[in-house]
């Protein structure tokens, strides 16, 4: 697993700690993440992505729930949603490259989510992928 790989877990772990366990708050995040990364450098990534997602949550969330035909946000499992929430995070207001995501979110989805998680996480996440970016990767 990559450095950057593991700050993202970490990350899609405290959205998960969140989703689950509303009195979680930015105190008790940063404490969870110093005390599963001990790089500097990965903390700050992983804080990035988690508060990045967090800040932006309701935003990620309607075009989750837009592009998820016949899926209920609420109804998805939560790793699932962290997932999804990390990845539209990273594709709409970030600019690590397009692969870069959609690979990782996969990974995670692999890692976390149950068997059909990372076709279901890659078919959201292509839906959301702006075509700007699509473009740029070509």
């Amino acid at each position: 697993m990559s450095r950057r790989s593991k700050a993202r877990q970490v990350a899609l772990q405290m959205l998960f700690q969140v989703d689950l366990n509303t009195d979680a708050n930015a105190t008790i995040i940063r404490e969870m993440i110093e005390e599963r990364l001990s790089d500097r450098e990965l903390q700050i990534l992983a804080w990035d992505l988690f508060s990045g997602t967090m800040e932006y949550r309701t935003e990620l969330d309607q075009k989750i729930q837009k592009v998820a035909e016949k899926w209920n946000l609420n109804r998805m499992a939560a790793t699932d949603r962290g997932v999804l929430r990390l990845g539209a995070y990273e594709l709409l207001h970030t600019d690590t490259p397009l692969r870069v995501v959609l690979d990782e979110a996969i990974q995670l989805a692999k890692k976390f989510g149950n068997a059909n998680s990372s076709q279901f996480v890659n078919g959201i996440l292509d839906k959301l992928v702006p075509q700007e970016r699509r473009d740029a990767d070509k």
